[in-house]
């Protein structure tokens, strides 16, 4: 834990925080000060797993469940959140799916879980969170965009159509909220988890001008900056080790 916490007194809410990178932005927030409130989908154990660990570090912490497709749940989410801790300092929009799809076999079911899951489920978030961050004096949002939205992948379109509205989300929400809410994004690349197939690093490796893959903890590193950077709004930040300073067709 830091000898100076960046974050005490502020109550931070992370979606998808049950596991892999939500949980370790979670775990790190709670370690610089914050409490955090761990939304997740149908990863009940391992949320509550997570809200064990916050409270080891002396933070408090509860674990919400909500469908990020229905505006309604998104609303309670937050209102849930603001009752619980009578006040909401920071949203991080964390959670997203990854699908994959052939641009000839793409359907309206595939089309609409990407865009309702990681575009529009963040901006009603943002949208519920407003007025509660507006209040705190240092209200921010981080949204989770990845380089697809930057590079755009064939068999990922509308998953890259997804990230690459995020981005330009981030730079409206930014205007819209101003001065009273910070709203910046972070664009992950080259991310490998330890559960992920070796043959993800290998390829990621391959592609990466630094010539390693990033780890879950510099994307907690990089989610903390934007949070604290208080002159710093309307802006994407790439973690990707220099993947995108090259075509995606490089090989």
């Amino acid at each position: 834990m830091s000898d100076e916490q960046k974050l005490s007194g502020r109550v931070a809410l992370v979606t998808g925080a049950a596991k892999r990178i939500g949980r370790v932005v979670a775990l790190r927030l709670a370690a610089e000060g914050a409490d955090v409130v761990i939304h997740y989908g149908h990863s009940e154990s391992q949320a509550l797993d997570t809200v064990r660990e916050i409270e080891k570090l002396g933070r408090q912490s509860i674990a919400i469940s909500a469908n990020l497709t229905s505006v309604a749940e998104i609303q309670s989410l937050v209102s849930q959140t603001v009752d619980h801790f009578h006040r909401l300092d920071i949203l991080v929009n964390n959670a997203a799916n990854f699908l994959q799809t052939k641009f000839g076999s793409t359907t309206e079911q595939t089309w609409d879980a990407s865009l309702d899951t990681n575009l529009k489920a963040p901006f009603f978030a943002a949208q519920a969170a407003a007025p509660h961050l507006a209040k705190s004096g240092k209200g921010t949002i981080v949204n989770f965009a990845d380089i697809g939205g930057i590079l755009g992948w064939q068999e990922f379109l509308p998953h890259s159509v997804s990230k690459s509205g995020v981005i330009m989300m981030t730079r409206i929400l930014a205007k819209e909220l101003a001065p009273a809410v910070r709203v910046n994004a972070i664009a992950p690349g080259t991310i490998t988890m330890p559960v992920d197939p070796p043959e993800w690093q290998t390829d990621f490796i391959r592609r990466a001008p630094l010539q390693r893959t990033g780890r879950p903890e510099e994307i907690a590193d990089v989610v903390l900056f934007l949070i604290t950077a208080e002159f710093l709004t309307g802006q994407t930040l790439i973690l990707d080790g220099g993947r995108t300073l090259f075509s995606d067709l490089r090989t």
